[in-house]
């Protein structure tokens, strides 16, 4: 049995379910880059047989599916394989993540700020304090609930071994690790003073930025010259941008307010457009096209996310070009009125964090493509005849059809005509037929069909070997919407 995938790919569980629901795992794997080659058990019992899969992509998802095929006649009913996404590690991924960014981007940002902009304010050195321990915390909270996703397990086996060992085995942990000294030099910073806090305070945002283009449907995207940089770039400014919102709200209210607003004025320009050019090469390839905004939840919740950053941007717009001259000139309710605004700014900013975190289980408009055009496949087996039909894209619509016949020991199947007819009971839709043709390679195609609504059709293949012998294979096979 062979897998292959649209990028590389490492497996997580394989199982074998009987149509008597009998449960075999899958050890006998053998891992080529894209391609999974499985090793089938011996003595298989005829019917309908599911294989169960789950694997991790390179970007640290999990992702799962089964595939039904049959040994001689498929069973009345296929086996049943595969368990609803636990609702707990849901809520458990997503708010670990948030925790994480939090302790990334308010914590090492806010380190920054106090090494390279101002000492903070008692109030926000406590807060950025916090948020660098959230972080820590976060740490092996997504650890667990990566492994918990991987393997599709409840909350309940959080402290199975196997769940860690699978966590483990997945690109977050590494992530996870740089993420570790960023939140370290953080704290590093908020201690030390001189060039030795600058120091600190500059590799907890530099590595606040690492941990993040080194997992993550962005980072495993193409090119990846292009976007893991871009990655990098825009996880550094959010850091440096967010984690000065909470100390500079705290500094407005000291003596020494308009000196701490104008150095961080002078930088922020910088900061703000490293952030909004990193994040439109982002967007442009993750959704590849404006109708993708609408019809995904990644495109959706992207728009969610922009529609706060513009708010945000908007205050900032405000605070520059009307509130920072009167601060500057020592008027004092300037000060507060500023004060106010960025409180509201840290405020849509965790907003702006919690909706990033969402995309956690939103693939991209540019991973769901990839998908849409893979295949859909389709063996049967029995004694005198075998078929391999590939189904191209394997989804609604116009589809091109190949097929490879064969005889029961594998050999070529000399057939006169090759007919197939394909039914979906469920939506109304009675046989469609098409007759295929033989090409000089060997192949039997048809080019003229078209599959109008998603869901399992039923395919029967009437082949014709002489004028006084026919053989008929059924089987069934998923058409993705």
């Amino acid at each position: 049995m062979i897998l292959t995938f649209s990028e590389p790919v490492s497996p997580l569980t394989l199982r074998l379910i009987a149509p008597d629901g009998t449960a075999t795992p899958l050890d006998q794997v053998q891992l080529r880059d894209r391609t999974l080659v499985i090793a089938a058990p011996a003595g298989l019992s005829p019917g309908t047989q599911v294989l169960s899969w789950r694997v991790v992509s390179a970007d640290g998802h999990p992702v799962g599916g089964a595939i039904l095929f049959s040994i001689g006649a498929p069973s009345p009913m296929a086996p049943i394989a595969g368990t609803q996404a636990d609702a707990a590690v849901r809520a458990l991924l997503w708010a670990s993540r948030v925790a994480l960014y939090l302790g990334l981007f308010i914590g090492c940002g806010g380190a920054a700020f106090a090494a390279w902009v101002a000492p903070l304010a008692p109030a926000a050195r406590r807060g950025i304090s916090a948020a660098l321990l959230l972080g820590l915390v976060a740490l092996p909270a997504s650890l667990a609930a990566q492994g918990l996703d991987a393997l599709g397990a409840d909350l309940g086996a959080v402290f199975q071994p196997a769940i860690w060992r699978a966590a483990l085995g997945t690109s977050l942990a590494s992530m996870l690790a740089i993420a570790a000294g960023a939140l370290a030099s953080g704290l590093l910073a908020l201690r030390l003073a001189g060039g030795f806090g600058q120091i600190a305070g500059l590799l907890g945002v530099g590595l606040a930025g690492l941990a993040l283009a080194s997992s993550g449907h962005a980072s495993a995207a193409s090119p990846q010259a292009l976007m893991r940089p871009a990655v990098f770039l825009h996880a550094a400014g959010i850091a440096l941008w967010a984690g000065a919102l909470l100390p500079l709200a705290k500094a407005l209210g000291q003596t020494d307010a308009a000196a701490t607003l104008q150095r961080f004025s002078s930088r922020i320009a910088v900061i703000v457009a490293v952030l909004l050019g990193s994040g439109l090469v982002l967007a442009v390839v993750q959704v590849e096209r404006p109708a993708a905004l609408i019809e995904t939840d990644y495109g959706r919740v992207l728009l969610a996310k922009l529609a706060l950053v513009a708010l945000v941007l908007g205050l900032a717009a405000f605070n520059r070009w009307r509130l920072t001259s009167q601060v500057e000139a020592g008027r004092r309710t300037a000060a507060c009125v500023l004060a106010r605004i960025v409180t509201v700014e840290l405020v849509l900013l965790l907003a702006i964090v919690g909706t990033a975190a969402l995309w956690r289980f939103t693939p991209p408009p540019r991973a769901l493509a990839i998908a849409a055009a893979q295949p859909a496949n389709m063996h049967i087996h029995t004694l005198t005849a075998m078929a391999d039909v590939t189904l191209t894209p394997g989804r609604a619509g116009p589809v091109h059809v190949a097929i490879v016949l064969m005889n029961g020991e594998f050999g070529p199947l000399p057939a006169k005509e090759l007919t197939l007819s394909f039914a979906n009971p469920a939506a109304g839709i009675e046989a469609i037929e098409r007759r295929a043709v033989r090409g000089a390679d060997g192949l039997w195609r048809i080019d003229d069909l078209s599959l109008p609504v998603p869901g399992r059709w039923s395919v029967e293949l009437a082949i014709l070997i002489s004028d006084f012998e026919m053989l008929r294979l059924t089987d069934t096979v998923e058409i993705r919407p």
